[in-house]
């Protein structure tokens, strides 16, 4: 039988507030305002960094030694049809030992966990900041286009000098149970446009038309053919995968003009975003191929962090919390890692199980958890050793 209960817990209660302010890419509606009180209590300096509609912080405690930035998103999606919620999805309500609600698991909850981790953690070390420093980076752009969060921020921080020696993405990458997997890397995404050029007519008069369709199948085959590269340890091989196939206005006796092609590439670092358009238009531009435009956009370049003292760091706090090995893995979607890894190669992820992340009943253990705060609170001894 399902029953709700409270917990008095320092990080469930914070996991909680954060939950019941319904913050929808982009709005905010105070979410930030909650942790930054909190950071602003621990001595943080606060740069409040609003771009367009989107509400951003950058927050620094410390002016010297390595920087370790807490990073993430308090934006979160909408929560679908509430109907199908076994509570309010913004109740933050507890049921059989789950704190259900939309962002308990990406990511307001792994947001909470390194919030009192931070606080304990001081409160344990107050002489901390005289010689290392801690940073938080918090986006409302997350789950949006990505346009006018963390990327402005980074601008800012360059334009400040403000360097960071690591950071800590908290993404739910636990895949079966908490701390079973780690990020240390994701592939690159672009998507891409293909419009086949034909000339439209009267089916019946087939030899007065050039029908796209016909003309470009061939060409989608070799496309969908190439080898960019066979993968390696840490990334499986590139492929283009299309996504979307259209022509025509659903008209029965008419030769459509044009044909569009929408597709996706996932890839390495083995591979750059000028070497992927060399070979895709290297197919396209064969003799006998229809006329084409192509259209691509970068959503992200690929990285990977290999071993470094965050790793070995987080590996280790792991173990220490959980007593078992953790994986580390670059499958998944694409975070605001590939942005933050650009200027800081010491970029992980690590957070709760991401199961149920954007879908109905979003959830996570409130033992999870604890034993997060208490990973993240290993990691800050382990990588300073206070």
């Amino acid at each position: 039988m399902n029953c709700s209960v409270s917990s008095s817990s320092e990080v469930i209660e914070l996991a909680q507030a954060l939950i019941k302010t319904p913050s929808i890419t982009p709005k905010d509606l105070g979410c930030q305002e909650i942790i930054i009180k909190r950071l602003a209590a621990m001595g943080f300096t606060i740069h409040r960094l609003p771009f367009g509609v989107v509400e951003n912080f950058y927050a620094r405690l410390g002016s010297s030694g390595k920087n370790l930035c807490f990073a993430g998103h308090t934006d979160v999606v909408a929560p679908g049809d509430s109907s199908g919620w076994h509570r309010d999805p913004f109740a933050a309500e507890i049921v059989d030992g789950v704190l259900l609600g939309r962002g308990a698991c990406d990511m307001k909850g792994a947001i909470a966990a390194m919030v009192v981790a931070l606080e304990k953690f001081l409160l344990a070390n107050p002489d901390f900041s005289q010689k290392n420093s801690l940073s938080f980076l918090i986006t409302g752009d997350e789950e949006g286009d990505a346009v006018d969060g963390t990327v402005r921020v980074l601008d800012w921080l360059e334009k400040n000098n403000e360097q960071l020696d690591y950071c800590l993405v908290g993404e739910p990458t636990s895949v079966a149970k908490l701390g079973d997997c780690l990020k240390n890397g994701r592939r690159g995404s672009i998507n891409g446009l293909i419009s086949f050029k034909g000339k439209q007519g009267h089916v019946a008069y087939p030899h007065l038309a050039d029908n796209p369709i016909h003309s470009s199948a061939p060409t989608i085959a070799k496309l969908a053919a190439i080898k960019f590269d066979e993968g390696d340890d840490h990334f499986p091989a590139t492929s283009i995968q299309f996504t979307n196939i259209g022509a025509g206005d659903g008209s029965s006796n008419v030769v459509p003009a044009t044909l569009e092609a929408r597709f996706n590439i996932r890839f390495s670092p083995k591979n750059s975003p000028e070497s992927l358009e060399s070979k895709i238009r290297a197919v396209l531009d064969e003799p006998d191929h229809p006329n084409y435009t192509l259209s691509l956009d970068l959503s992200g370049l690929p990285f990977l962090s290999k071993d470094g003292h965050l790793r070995s760091a987080l590996e280790k706090s792991i173990k220490q919390s959980l007593n078992h090995e953790t994986q580390s893995s670059t499958g998944g979607g694409t975070s605001d890692a590939r942005f933050i890894s650009q200027v800081c190669p010491q970029t992980m992820e690590f957070g709760l199980v991401g199961s149920s992340m954007h879908k109905l009943n979003e959830g996570v253990p409130v033992a999870d958890l604890e034993e997060l705060t208490q990973i993240y609170h290993n990691l800050l001894t382990n990588l300073f050793n206070p």
